[in-house]
């Protein structure tokens, strides 16, 4: 006995069902033994059964052209149109079944059906009381008593959202709509009432699932889109209001309202775009005033002018305009305190201002709203870090430089400093003690501030002059540690214009 593997055991299990469709397939090039109408109602017979609805599909096509007053050939085609969801196509091939078979119960039961799933509630019902006349079989009267009954009770609370709609009373309203939609599936007009209520409820996320639904179930929906544009353009998404808009205005080019609308977000989109390409070029400075016409463009729209914001706040926190940036940053916090990338940038902005602890705080809040963010995790090490540094020895503000020093500035204050508090300037043995310990500070901040790696380390919040702070040990520069002493032969105005000579008594 051959083991067979599992894959290909699965694979011979199907093989009856593909000789079968084989066989179907052949059939159906040759037409079958007549080519006729029955052929073709009997293939597609099979191939509904095996589950494949766009062949089964043609045949009933062929079959309905063949003859277009078979009866079976429009319920057959109607229960396929069913199967693959299009519930529009399905009804006026059943209104076509009892126009040729007036007493097809089970057809009219579910024209009934349908009907009621579309909310056209009285030709529902008047299809469920014919089927209660027709000597229906005791399954089909049971049904259609029921759903009788169901779309009495819709009938009743359609009259009530609508009621408590014109009292301005939007929840009772709502949860009434909530009921009709579970029956009425495919009813656009309560699908957009309901999406008003949630408008003016506030709840526009389940305003736009609505207004998404009825804009599939009823062609032409213009008003649809527009709403739809408004609404993502109030939550200040400028890119789905423009998406919305154009679908509008594919349906109808001249719509007034869609046209303007679309002229506004069209506007204020390409602002945006044009702003975010500029950060992408790191060109800050052009990008805050890019998005200082954004706010220009849309004042009313409070969301548009918090994403300007936040993106200003970016900006000039990355173009290290400490104050303003702050102070942007400090606004969207203000209108929205939860902002992770506001908390960001202003903590990056108050490092820069050696702010440490304000730095610290608002990274560990931007982590309590994001957790997996990698940027803020190491943005709040780095800010501990560095407040710690800032406890010990900070070699910018030894110098009396800022962070963003070019070399030459650190060089130029150097040279200053080192001139002052020149051992040699001071007499007595208290002060030359000091000033030989401000004179080593100096020159460490010197070397470590000109050299880019040692720098950078330091900008990282270590110290590469401190043996404990080196992860994995110090190295080279030990020869600071033992004091004044070590400068002999080391002449730390070399590279500049000061030639000192150097008295060891």
């Amino acid at each position: 006995m051959v083991a067979i593997s599992p894959v290909a055991h699965k694979l011979l299990s199907y093989v009856p069902f593909l000789l079968v469709l084989i066989d179907l397939r052949y059939e159906g090039v040759n037409g079958g033994k007549d080519g006729g109408v029955e052929n073709h109602l009997e293939m597609g017979k099979k191939l509904l059964a095996a589950g494949q609805l766009a062949d089964a599909l043609s045949h009933f096509h062929a079959a309905v052209d063949g003859d277009p007053k078979n009866y079976m050939a429009y319920y057959r085609r109607a229960t396929v149109y069913l199967a693959m969801g299009k519930s529009k196509s399905a009804l006026p091939d059943l209104s076509k079944v009892i126009e040729l078979k007036p007493d097809f119960t089970s057809a009219r039961l579910q024209r009934g059906n349908l009907l009621l799933k579309h909310g056209k509630l009285d030709e529902a019902e008047s299809d469920f009381k014919k089927v209660l006349k027709s000597n229906p079989s005791s399954r089909e009267e049971q049904e259609a008593q029921s759903q009788l009954k169901k779309s009495d009770e819709i009938q009743r609370l359609v009259a009530q959202a609508q009621s408590d709609f014109n009292h301005r009373d939007y929840g009772s309203a709502a949860s009434h709509l909530e009921i009709i939609i579970d029956t009425c599936v495919w009813d656009a007009d309560s699908r957009e009432m309901r999406a008003e209520c949630f408008i003016q409820l506030g709840e526009m996320g389940k305003a736009i699932s609505d207004l998404k639904a009825a804009s599939k179930l009823k062609s032409d929906n213009t008003q649809a889109f527009y709403k739809l544009s408004t609404i993502y353009y109030n939550l200040g998404d400028h890119e789905m209001s423009l998406n919305e808009v154009r679908e509008c205005l594919k349906l109808d080019p001249d719509h007034k309202q869609c046209f303007s609308h679309y002229k506004q977000v069209k506007k204020l989109n390409k602002q945006i775009q044009a702003a975010e390409e500029l950060i992408q070029q790191q060109k800050y400075g052009d990008a805050v005033s890019k998005y200082e016409s954004v706010m220009k463009t849309e004042p009313n729209v409070p969301q548009f002018i918090l994403n300007a914001k936040e993106r200003m706040c970016h900006c000039l926190s990355k173009d290290q305009q400490t104050a303003e940036a702050i102070s942007v940053c400090s606004e969207v916090l203000k209108a929205d305190p939860q902002n992770v990338n506001a908390l960001k940038d202003r903590a990056e902005a108050y490092l820069q201002d050696d702010q440490y602890d304000e730095a610290i705080k608002d990274f560990e809040s931007a982590k309590e709203h994001s957790e997996n963010d990698r940027q803020i995790k190491e943005g709040l090490e780095r800010a501990q870090r560095l407040l710690k540094q800032s406890q010990k020895r900070d070699y910018y503000k030894i110098l009396g430089v800022k962070r963003t020093a070019q070399k030459k500035e650190i060089l130029k204050a150097y040279r200053k400093l080192a001139q002052q508090w020149h051992p040699d300037n001071f007499q007595d043995e208290e002060e030359k003690k000091k000033a030989e310990k401000k004179f080593i500070d100096i020159a460490q901040a010197k070397e470590v501030l000109t050299d880019p790696e040692m720098r950078s380390k330091f900008d990282q919040g270590e110290d590469p002059m401190d043996p404990e702070s080196q992860q994995g040990g110090g190295h080279h520069h030990h020869h600071f540690h033992g004091g004044w002493e070590n400068f002999q032969g080391f002449n730390p105005f070399g590279s500049g214009p000061f030639n000192f000579k150097f008295n060891f008594n």
